[in-house]
């Protein structure tokens, strides 16, 4: 039977979701732990990757075992991780239901610190420089406008296209000054977010024009967008699917 895993994490300590051959990935936590507990192997497949350092608010997971599930699943996965890891539920699902390729939507949020807070260590981007976020958010409405986002994917990756449907994305600029990018979207290149809000705060620096952007996407080449933005600021906040996804929900094991 398969089953969907909600979870969230903190990204600091981890080289990405996946699993890695040189350093811990949250996937191999997460697989140890059920494994043990389920006295099988047990192989994970996520709706999508973070790379290292950044975090989920909302991650989802799925897996397959012919056994009941203990009551105590979700209790024993969380007093077998970190304090970095939580799991959620753990609900059943039907046989094609997939966590990655069932997946509608994937929603985003980079974070902007813009003075020194301990607070917010790792968990935001400290980026004291005056920007505009009106011309910020100018060029990134033309991000909707198009479909293929190689420019902001990392290079020699291996995909069949750059085709992404963007659905919003957009700045928030808080009381404190601080900044919040919000971008949703079927699916992201790697390193896509990161590429996107680095070329923005280039545009926001004056470095960049708002036309100089939109020809940065066109010209479908990493080399003419900007630095990629530090991954501590990135976080996966919200998954969409199909409400047949949920349909035997409960509240899940304890």
């Amino acid at each position: 039977m398969r089953y969907f895993l909600e979870l969230a994490y903190r990204g600091t300590h981890y080289h990405g979701w996946q699993r890695q051959p040189n350093g811990i990935s949250v996937q191999e936590v997460l697989e140890t732990a059920l494994s043990t507990i389920l006295r099988e192997p047990i192989a994970l497949t996520g709706s999508g990757r973070t790379d290292t350092g950044v975090h989920a608010g909302q991650q989802f997971a799925h897996f397959e075992t012919s056994q009941p599930l203990p009551d105590t699943l979700i209790r024993s996965l969380n007093g077998m991780t970190n304090a970095d890891v939580a799991v959620y539920d753990c609900f059943p699902v039907g046989p094609d239901d997939h966590a990655r390729f069932t997946a509608t939507y994937r929603y985003y949020q980079y974070q902007i610190c813009r003075r020194k807070d301990p607070f917010r260590a790792d968990l935001a981007y400290q980026f004291p420089f005056s920007v505009d976020v009106v011309r910020m958010n100018e060029a990134a409405s033309l991000l909707l406008t198009h479909t293929d986002f190689e420019s902001f994917s990392k290079v020699k990756t291996d995909v069949k296209t750059f085709d992404c449907r963007i659905d919003f994305a957009y700045w928030v600029q808080h009381d404190t000054g601080d900044l919040t990018f919000h971008i949703r979207a079927d699916r992201f290149l790697r390193g896509m977010v990161r590429a996107i809000v680095g070329t923005l705060l280039a545009v926001g620096q004056g470095r960049l024009s708002v036309a100089e952007f939109d020809a940065i996407i066109e010209a479908r080449n990493r080399k003419r967008a900007g630095r990629a933005a530090p991954a501590e600021g990135l976080s996966l906040v919200a998954i969409g699917y199909p409400e047949s996804v949920f349909a035997e929900r409960t509240t899940g094991p304890s």
